[in-house]
């Protein structure tokens, strides 16, 4: 009887524990985080632009917190997106610096903590839907015609839909979930031959990265935003018990820039500013189907960018025409300036976050993990996100506590390692640490002679090159310098020191 009476009362306390659960569940805010590629520090109107019209990201700024302190881990997409996802500085993963590419295999180890799978243990579905580009399965190069798996399902996210590597280089095909989208056995993947895709404009030559192979003919250039965002919206809507997060990793603002014909023409700027056009309807197409649901209330809406505005070809005609990428800040895509990690971020959350306040608070995409973590109640386990910090009070704005004092900053080069420390920014070399062509009109222009080209001025910089004198490093005081016009490395020695010893130790 005894026997019979514990069982019952075991019955009891699973039964109330899964009440318990399920009424804490819908007390979790729904988490939508959008992340735009390469969306520049100045590319929103919200942000200082004028030669084009955000109104509805504009909108999530006046309704939510805007950040202009808010940084990437690296200016570089694939190392960007490692360090959103995990919390850990992508120096950690095998010295990751640069963007991987469809040879490459899944950079994320199976065994790291993600967003998604921090979300998915207290009962969150989960979805990423857009570019991926950490790469998938164990071994190089992938084979395109198998399962491509370990990738995104086998790191916390219920389901995957979207441009594997990006929207610049092969395949250019979907995938769903493990498998490329359309796929027949009798017209396999082959590298090595042509894309059979239509050109576009600065879509790079596939002879450059080693190799290429057919483009399927369900992918077209000018409707990958829209077709994002249809699959987007689609699955939000079939989100009915549980609460959700959607990692929305948009395609746009990344070259080739081909926006649906309805956007082209509509901005000053050319078509780069066409496509932040579309970007900022397809913002407007998931705010509106949040209310039509009836959850915009309890979700946590996050907007922001993988790094800095990048200075192709399209970039350039769009400065020529007026508008500033990054703003006023210094260097590009690629740079350890702050024109390359220097990001927007916008956080949105009508029950919780007061509308319209601007917050200068040091973050960083790195900080999510901790932040998602303590939104949710958890504790990151031992060596799990260990560069990410808890920002849940700064997003919500509970707290006006400087939580964040040092960060480390990656550009595409290691030897530019960069720290952030207050006010003070120390670059580990001379010049930008990106792309360094000084032909005009090319995809990698950049550096010294893009800066001048820009018109942006900087002490060691004098008619495109660095200057023979300029001191070995860079320092630079943000709080009285954003632009970083002036290198004070003679002047603060022991500044210097201090910020090389901080260095070194991540080293």
């Amino acid at each position: 009887m005894d026997c019979k009476k514990n069982i019952l009362r075991f019955c009891v306390v699973i039964l109330l524990g899964q009440v318990s659960f399920a009424q804490e569940n819908k007390e979790l805010p729904n988490i939508v985080l959008i992340n735009a590629d390469d969306l520049g520090y100045g590319d929103l109107g919200c942000y200082g632009a004028t030669k084009l019209q955000t109104s509805n990201i504009d909108k999530l700024a006046k309704e939510g917190r805007m950040f202009t302190d808010a940084h990437s881990a690296s200016s570089v997409c694939t190392p960007s997106r490692y360090a959103l996802l995990t919390g850990e500085y992508p120096v950690r993963q095998g010295n990751l610096y640069n963007p991987i590419f469809l040879k490459d295999k899944l950079v994320i180890d199976t065994e790291k903590e993600t967003l998604a799978s921090l979300l998915k243990k207290v009962g969150y579905t989960t979805a990423c839907i857009g570019k991926w580009h950490l790469g998938f399965g164990t071994a190089k190069p992938v084979d395109w015609n198998k399962k491509l798996a370990p990738g995104p399902n086998e790191l916390g996210f219920d389901y995957y839909y979207g441009v594997p590597v990006v929207n610049s280089h092969p395949p250019f095909v979907y995938v769903e979930n493990h498998n490329v989208v359309g796929l027949t056995e009798d017209d396999p993947f082959v590298y090595g031959k042509k894309a059979k895709t239509k050109e576009i404009f600065e879509k790079m030559n596939l002879d450059d990265i080693g190799g290429a192979d057919k483009a399927h003919a369900l992918y077209v250039d000018e409707e990958v935003g829209i077709h994002l965002k249809d699959k987007a919206l689609g699955w939000m809507k079939e989100q009915k018990d549980k609460p959700f997060f959607l990692y929305f990793a948009t395609t746009n603002i990344h070259h080739p820039f081909t926006p649906a014909p309805q956007f082209v023409g509509t901005s000053g700027c050319g078509l780069y500013g066409d496509f932040v056009h579309e970007l900022d309807w397809i913002v407007g197409e998931v705010m509106q189907t949040l209310k039509e649901m009836g959850v915009a209330e309890n979700t946590l809406v996050i907007f922001t960018s993988d790094n800095g505005g990048m200075f192709n070809a399209t970039g350039q005609n769009a400065w020529i025409q007026g508008h500033k990428m990054n703003g006023n800040l210094l260097g590009f895509k690629f740079d350890a300036w702050e024109g390359g990690n220097r990001i927007p971020l916008i956080a949105h959350w009508p029950s919780k976050i007061k509308g319209g306040e601007v917050s200068n608070q040091l973050i960083c995409n790195v900080d999510m993990l901790a932040t998602f973590a303590a939104l949710t109640g958890q504790k990151l386990a031992k060596g799990q996100g260990q560069d990410s910090r808890n920002m849940l009070g700064v997003i919500t704005g509970q707290t006006n506590k400087q939580i964040r004092n040092e960060l480390l900053l990656a550009p595409k080069n290691r030897s530019h390692l960069a720290i952030r420390k207050g006010k003070w920014l120390y670059v580990g070399a001379k010049g930008g640490g990106g792309f360094t062509s000084n032909k005009q009109g090319t995809h990698g222009f950049g550096g010294p002679a893009a800066i001048s080209f820009a018109e942006e001025f900087n002490t060691d910089i004098e008619n495109g090159k660095i200057k023979n004198e300029a001191p070995p490093a860079q320092l630079y005081n943000l709080k009285d310098d954003i632009s970083q016009t002036t290198n004070l490395y003679l002047k603060y020695p022991d500044v210097v020191k201090e910020m090389q010893n901080m260095l070194d130790k991540y080293k």
